[in-house]
């Protein structure tokens, strides 16, 4: 089995209004049921906006912690999801289901080694 990183990407900007997020929520709750009866579910939250970000550098010999995202973007990392499973395909079709849920776009991301 492997470890995978869904990195959902969000829009920079306010969340939608209750009534559409409300179902969307729901639909995700329902992923994830599903993830841990089959065992998959590792870890899932959602992420503040890149606003809420600190970046800590090193800057000659010297630590350096700074407000704000790495990079500026019109979109953001708004979520985390880690499931375990056999393969990419596993992966890709859990991605799939968040993407149509959503409708955002979500990177896969294979952690190295096995579990």
């Amino acid at each position: 089995m492997k470890l995978y990183a869904l990195n959902m990407i969000q829009p920079v900007g306010h969340p939608p209004p209750p009534e559409v997020l409300g179902p969307v929520m729901a639909e995700l709750a329902e992923i994830r049921r599903d993830l841990e009866r089959q065992e998959s579910w590792v870890f899932g939250r959602g992420l503040h906006g890149p606003e809420a970000s600190t970046m800590v550098r090193l800057r000659d010999d010297e630590v350096i912690a700074t407000d704000g995202p790495w990079t500026e973007g019109k979109e953001h990392i708004g979520g985390v999801t880690i499931i375990k499973v056999e393969d990419l395909d596993a992966a890709l079709k859990v991605a799939a289901r968040f993407v149509r849920v959503t409708g955002l776009p979500m990177e896969v991301r294979p952690f190295q080694g096995e579990v």
